[in-house]
């Protein structure tokens, strides 16, 4: 072959090369409700006078959040099988309230060593309580309002449950993964998972209450469409 040949199918290639690492997907879709929706749960948050100033008459569970387009919302979706190779953690950091009474976000995603900003926005002990089985958990007493204290996971696992020793109400829970390829269902049920390199992917779709279901997916250049339906 000659010299211009070769310099040819070299650059030829590279240039696919650097196309194929390129190309990306997202993958969209909506969690789906199927049936009537439950009655909303009256919490009492009597027990203490600062959460009952701000909720007078009582909160209402989060644990099943029906949107009013029939779709859940706080559904954990993320690439549970096919995501390869290894991924910077970001330098951004989750941030995770408690606010009202409540922790928000309710449901969450986070990547392994990536940095966990717990804050107390509420004039009242909180507490931060997390119960991984895979990395070391901590418990923390938020006394003071405006205080902000920083945590991280050190292996992947899904979910991750955080609770409050002093409002047993508060719940949360966060997806960790070794990788970016996740997303939560909002108020109309909507998620996205961005920046997908193209090909065979398992998804899981998981909610605190009727549990995990899982679909295979191949995943081309450009958008594609999916969704999961969820039963009481």
């Amino acid at each position: 072959m000659r010299p211009k040949s070769l310099f040819s199918a070299a650059l030829f290639s590279l240039l696919m090369t650097f196309a194929i690492g390129s190309a990306q997907a997202a993958v969209t879709g909506k969690a789906l409700f199927e049936g009537a929706a439950p009655a909303a749960e009256k919490i009492k948050v009597d027990a203490d006078p600062k959460c009952k100033m701000m909720h007078p008459a009582g909160l209402e569970a989060s644990s099943v959040i029906v949107n009013s387009n029939g779709t859940l919302k706080n559904v954990f979706v993320y690439v549970k099988e096919g995501a390869q190779g290894k991924f910077e953690t970001p330098k951004e950091s989750v941030v995770f309230d408690q606010v009202g009474c409540e922790y928000k976000p309710k449901v969450f995603g986070i990547q392994v060593n990536q940095t966990l900003e717990i804050l107390n926005s509420d004039d009242t002990l909180h507490n931060v309580h997390s119960l991984p089985t895979q990395s070391q958990g901590f418990n923390l007493g938020m006394p003071i309002k405006g205080m902000k204290l920083k945590k991280s996971f050190s292996k992947p696992e899904v979910m991750v449950k955080i609770k409050c020793e002093v409002h047993p109400w508060m719940a949360a829970y966060a997806g960790v993964l070794d990788h970016p390829f996740y997303s939560v269902t909002d108020d109309e049920g909507k998620f996205e998972i961005k920046n997908l390199p193209p090909g065979n992917y398992v998804l899981e779709a998981w909610h605190e209450k009727y549990g995990a279901q899982t679909q295979n997916m191949t995943v081309a250049e450009g958008e594609q469409e999916t969704s999961f339906t969820f039963k009481p």
